[in-house]
């Protein structure tokens, strides 16, 4: 099948097309954005508090115990919990996901499974939309565009638990690893830190977002996405207290030999991961969660229905019970019986 040969033609006057643009900004601020995030990570390393600080609102109760008259309390099930929040006119429908803190059992055998059941349950929900007779005009999103990894500052090197569970992680979500508390470890300890991880994940060919095999990038965006894995894993300190420091009042911890700013990049790389999950790739997730890992559950689900319906119709029977069976199946006027569809992973 040959292509059009396709010419840069100059116009002889102003026609107005170049307004597409702001037609598609108007429709886009009318509609609104929807942003879903996942939180992964043991118990104890501030899963929500981070939330709560990249956000700059209290969107997720912390687990923590405030007194020692309280029970314990961590995320036992799958929670998400969802907001509606607005900036300069932008209106952005943030869905959380707080998981268990994997690893927390005596037996943790296949603990991560729940996780990824979830994020393929939100493709499938979304496949099953979208193979509707009558869709909706815009198909509720809560597919999972970003999966935080949290680290627990050991100094030490990634646990075999981790291993497994970014492995597979990275099949299904995006995902953007994070070295908690970091103010845990000193400048040469965090550093030493990343590179035993980032070694690790090399040698177990580990792929982390954002990838550097993506066609659509231009120069500019494969150069950015170049300083991003350099900072990989970010290494983050989260608080929602302000702190008072040389008069002006920040976000940060206070602590008996100082205070450590959140906002302030020689303490740690907060700012760096609010301004890579904001500011610089925000539709990109979202574009790669629906363009990778979507895309790659939706042709192994349909490929999957495809050899399922195909043997039903292929199939020479050799009885008249199943000589009835098949000019059923065959019948394009009646229903493919349920019984062909696999059910989605």
């Amino acid at each position: 099948m040959s292509t059009l040969a396709q010419e840069n033609t100059s116009l002889n006057s102003y026609v107005g097309f170049d307004t597409i643009t702001q037609q598609i900004e108007r429709k886009s601020l009318k509609r609104g954005f929807q942003f879903n995030v996942m939180v992964v990570g043991q118990t104890g390393l501030g899963k929500s508090t981070l939330i709560n600080t990249l956000f700059a609102s209290h969107l997720i109760d912390s687990k923590g115990r405030k007194n020692v008259e309280e029970l314990t309390r961590q995320t036992t099930k799958i929670e998400s919990v969802s907001h509606v929040i607005e900036e300069n006119g932008v209106v952005l429908r943030l869905n959380i996901v707080d998981t268990p803190g994997y690893g927390d059992q005596v037996n943790n055998e296949e603990c991560w499974e729940p996780i990824i059941k979830y994020i393929k349950d939100q493709h499938s929900t979304y496949l099953r939309k979208e193979l509707t007779a009558q869709r909706e005009k815009f198909i509720q999103d809560n597919r999972v565009h970003c999966c935080l990894y949290f680290i627990a500052p050991s100094g030490h090197s990634l646990k075999p638990i981790d291993i497994i569970v970014l492995k597979k992680l990275v099949e299904v979500v995006n995902v953007v690893p994070v070295i908690a508390k970091a103010d845990s470890l000193t400048i040469e300890e965090r550093a030493i830190f990343k590179q035993k991880i980032n070694a690790e994940l090399a040698f177990h060919n580990i792929q982390l977002y954002p990838y550097d095999n993506m066609e659509d990038y231009d120069e500019e965006e494969r150069m950015l996405n170049v300083s991003i894995r350099e900072l990989l894993p970010f290494a983050i300190v989260g608080s929602e207290k302000q702190v008072i420091v040389d008069g002006k009042a920040v976000i940060g911890r206070k602590t008996r030999w100082g205070a450590v700013v959140v906002e302030d990049e020689n303490h740690c790389e907060f700012i760096h991961l609010r301004n890579f999950l904001t500011r610089t790739h925000l539709q990109d997730l979202i574009e790669t969660t629906a363009m990778v890992h979507y895309e790659t559950f939706r042709s192994n689900q349909l490929l999957a229905l495809k050899g399922a319906v195909s043997p039903n119709i292929n199939n020479s029977p050799s009885s008249p019970t199943a000589s009835e069976n098949s000019a059923a199946t065959n019948n394009t006027n009646g229903p493919i019986p349920a019984k062909v569809f696999p059910p989605f992973a």
